[in-house]
């Protein structure tokens, strides 16, 4: 076969959304972009021999047969970004989702292979990043410009507590926002843009999706997509940036998908040998620069509530923080449900978080600790057969776990309860007086689900109920 013009190929062999394509003129570079029929987006990802590359497609490959035309662009996937790019939904490769009209023509584009920002570039000073959730900002608050984690199960809450954060850390620091959805479920997905239109936040955030029913090729590239609008907000407009990505563990998956159909020799439990440089490449662009910052929060599905699974170890090595949404705690009815004792934060310093915070954070967990210790006990022979010290002890872990539950703003509309943001002072406050027994006589009905302390002693007076 000869083909008169070296920017054409034509497909030789179709493999689901991996297509092996011949050039006889040269060619294409790797990640470079090829378009398929014209409208079908590809990748490069090898080249078998000296006319024939294996790509992968972003895009569905239904209809396409050998003899198709695929088209050189001579670069990488590029994507628009911009200001004007805020409020919209976008897809991988920046085509409009939303209904709302095509994006401006003469929006700029931006290769999403960006190299990580430079050493002499990065800071590397920790501040904390307040959210208002109680729990979060006492035990592991989120460091600006680093990345946290919320790991977690199958139904523990992620995706709700990735919203409240959305809401409240753009309302609090009038900054902006981009959400990746990376193997987001379609109802998923359309309940967060409805959520987000209704709590005004859409206005200042650019959603990527790649949604779970598309191919591997656009699961595994949304995030890419996502961190180049990050990096335009971060480096031209010099602004602020929440990065919020759901969900990271379905990135991997859709690696692993590619790697297999690329023919790669699978690693530890199936996954791709690539594993720990994809993820590496994906998180080492997520930095500080100096005047802005890109704050990273991180969906990370646990399977099998397994902390052990090797692409949630890998994850683990690149963060600056991790909540863990433990499956126990939900199921006794404590929302956020987050592990106190299994979450952490390199900000858990008295020099960054000062003094009081962290001694009243290791009180907390301490007495949380030593009830979860005696709960083995309490559960055979029951409370009463503690020792009063034991018993004062559980008491106040038991309200204190009780009120650093709260509602969310974005529960309101099916829990009948109006959501808190709670300053932490008015955390710290709540925490001492409960550890220092002012509440002993309280019920621990009025600590659950209320905002500060005021909140909970109106409750507890009959002024707050109902």
């Amino acid at each position: 076969m000869t083909v008169a013009n070296p920017y054409l190929g034509k497909v030789q062999a179709i493999h689901g959304s991996v297509l092996d394509i011949q050039f006889a003129y040269g060619l294409p570079c790797l990640d470079e972009m090829l378009f398929v029929r014209g409208t079908i987006p590809a990748e490069v990802r090898a080249h078998l021999s000296a006319d024939m590359v294996r790509a992968v497609a972003l895009d569905v490959t239904a209809g396409l047969t050998r003899g198709d035309t695929a088209c050189r662009t001579r670069c990488g996937l590029s994507v628009p970004v911009g200001p004007q790019l805020l409020g919209r939904v976008i897809d991988v490769v920046g085509r409009p989702l939303d209904g709302l009209g095509p994006l401006p023509a003469d929006l700029p584009l931006r290769s999403i292979h960006q190299p990580s920002p430079p050493l002499s570039r990065r800071t590397a000073r920790l501040e904390p990043q307040w959210t208002g959730i109680k729990i979060i900002d006492l035990l592991a608050p989120l460091a600006r410009g680093g990345k946290t984690a919320l790991f977690g199960g199958a139904g523990v809450g992620k995706t709700v507590l990735i919203m409240e954060l959305i809401r409240t850390v753009v309302e609090r620091d009038d900054g902006l926002s981009v959400f990746a959805g990376i193997g987001e479920r379609s109802r998923e997905a359309a309940e967060l843009l409805e959520d987000m239109r209704g709590s005004g936040v859409l206005e200042r955030t650019v959603m990527v999706l790649g949604q779970m029913a598309e191919p591997p090729g656009a699961r595994w590239r949304a995030g890419l997509t996502a961190l180049t609008q990050a990096e335009y907000f971060r480096d031209v407009m010099g602004r602020d940036v929440l990065l919020l990505m759901d969900n990271v563990f379905r990135f991997v998956q859709a690696g692993a998908e590619i790697a297999g159909m690329l023919g790669h020799m699978p690693a530890r439990v199936g996954y791709q040998p690539t594993m720990a440089g994809e993820i590496g490449m994906l998180q080492e662009r997520i930095a500080s620069v100096a005047g802005a910052a890109i704050t990273s929060i991180q969906a990370v599905y646990v399977p099998a509530d397994d902390f052990t699974d090797p692409a949630v170890a890998e994850l683990f090595s690149h963060l600056d923080g991790s909540i863990v949404l433990s499956r126990a705690v939900a199921a006794e009815g404590l929302y956020p449900a987050v592990d106190p004792l299994a979450s952490s934060t390199r900000l858990m310093d008295p020099d960054l978080v000062g003094q009081r915070h962290y001694r009243v954070a290791a009180a907390v967990r301490a007495a949380i600790a030593q009830y979860r210790a005696l709960e083995d006990i309490i559960a055979l022979l029951g409370v009463d057969e503690l020792s009063a010290a034991d018993r004062q002890v559980v008491a106040r872990a038991r309200r204190l776990l009780r009120f650093l539950t709260q509602p969310f703003h974005v529960t309101g509309g099916f829990t009948g309860r109006q959501g808190v943001s709670v300053d932490i002072q008015d955390t710290l406050a709540g925490c001492e007086a409960i550890l220092n027994g002012d509440t002993d006589g309280w019920a621990e009905s009025s600590l659950y689900m209320t905002g500060t302390l005021a909140d909970a002693h109106a409750r507890e007076t009959g002024g707050g109920r109902g």
